[in-house]
């Protein structure tokens, strides 16, 4: 029996989509002097800040000492605040200063517009489908973090 192909497996055609999905949003995403580990910092901040840093590790998946370097890239280009805490004079949260919620709106619209053209060749249908099946994946695989990179 001869080994299988390339093309045989599923990983080929879903790494070769998520591939080209992922290059081209980091570009688009770039150009607004944003990495895509920026912007899913951003965004999970956008939905509940403010936030301590090991909570933040813990819902994108990454350690704290990540999480920090991304705050201090934010928090450099003024797009991230650390507040410290009242009492605890070592804890701190991390939020979006004005100008980075000011920025969620347009980040967030390259990303549907990069979804947008890349999925646009299937129907509504097939796209809620394709959706559901990865969903079902990440889910009975434990897979939680949130892809950076």
């Amino acid at each position: 029996m001869s080994p299988s192909s390339l093309t045989d497996h599923t990983g080929y055609w879903l790494r070769m989509v998520s591939n080209a999905v992922s290059r081209e949003f980091a570009r688009k995403i770039g150009l607004a002097d944003v990495t895509v580990a920026e912007w899913v910092f951003m965004r999970a901040l956008f939905d509940d800040q403010p936030v301590p840093p090991t909570v933040l590790a813990t819902k994108m998946g990454m350690t704290k000492g990540a999480i920090s370097k991304l705050a201090e890239r934010l928090i450099s280009k003024g797009l991230v605040l650390r507040t410290e805490h009242e009492t605890d004079k070592r804890a701190h949260a991390l939020s979006l200063s004005e100008a980075g919620m000011a920025r969620i709106p347009a980040l967030s619209a390259i990303a549907d517009e990069n979804d947008q053209r890349f999925f646009e060749a299937l129907g509504p249908d097939e796209r809620r489908t394709l959706v559901q099946l990865l969903r079902v994946l990440a889910e009975r695989h434990g897979l939680s973090a949130a892809p950076v990179d």
